[in-house]
């Protein structure tokens, strides 16, 4: 591998390094206004910018998302921690599946759990899967590592100053095809998904 490739290796596995969830008990304990959530968000998650011009979350996606019914409006105009919760999952979501696939996805989540005295609540369900990520995250690095190996491999005959080129080009086209086959497999469970949830534990009243 030559330096420039061991640098774009490097980048990449320090940015999967600092990547982290927002944990539940990071999240204020208490209503927050709309310009509260949009710095709290902005600030924490600032690290999944592109570019500084980036925009984490807005006035206006907040209120794109009440008005198309992926988030519960809030309550006197304050936003608790089930509703920040909810943008962070709009958040990873918008990246790649359609506003109508988040709205299948969230209302089921939202009618059974964003009720703050429900025994099953979704601080908890946020928390069990989003703990998984470490997980994740060590697996990809791993995958990552071997497909930069037969990346570097396939072009070992061409010009030497096409190879680095087509190394970088190669590594795009199959992360390229990784997502494009993922998403294919989540729309695929997203028309079995169910439209309301199975009935579990009774909320408290």
């Amino acid at each position: 591998m030559d330096a420039n490739q061991e640098d774009l290796q490097k980048i990449i596995e320090e940015f999967l390094n600092r990547f982290d969830y927002i944990r539940p008990e990071e999240i204020p304990d208490i209503p927050l206004y709309m310009d509260q959530v949009t710095t709290f968000m902005n600030s924490r998650m600032d690290y999944t910018r592109r570019y500084p011009e980036d925009k984490i979350l807005t006035k206006t996606m907040i209120n794109n998302y009440a008005k198309n019914r992926l988030l519960p409006p809030p309550e006197k105009k304050k936003y608790s921690r089930n509703h920040v919760l909810i943008m962070l999952f709009i958040y990873y979501f918008k990246n790649f599946l359609s506003i109508t696939d988040i709205q299948k996805l969230l209302t089921p989540l939202n009618d059974a759990f964003f009720d703050e005295n429900s025994e099953h609540n979704l601080s908890d369900i946020y928390s069990r899967i989003f703990g998984l990520a470490p997980g994740k995250m060590e697996k990809l690095l791993a995958d990552l590592e071997q497909e930069t190996l037969k990346c570097n491999r396939i072009f070992e005959d061409y010009p030497e100053e096409d190879q680095e080129f087509l190394r970088l080009f190669t590594s795009i086209c199959m992360l390229s095809f990784d997502v494009y086959i993922r998403k294919q497999v989540i729309e695929k469970l997203l028309d079995h998904f169910p439209e309301s949830p199975k009935k579990g534990t009774p909320k408290k009243k």
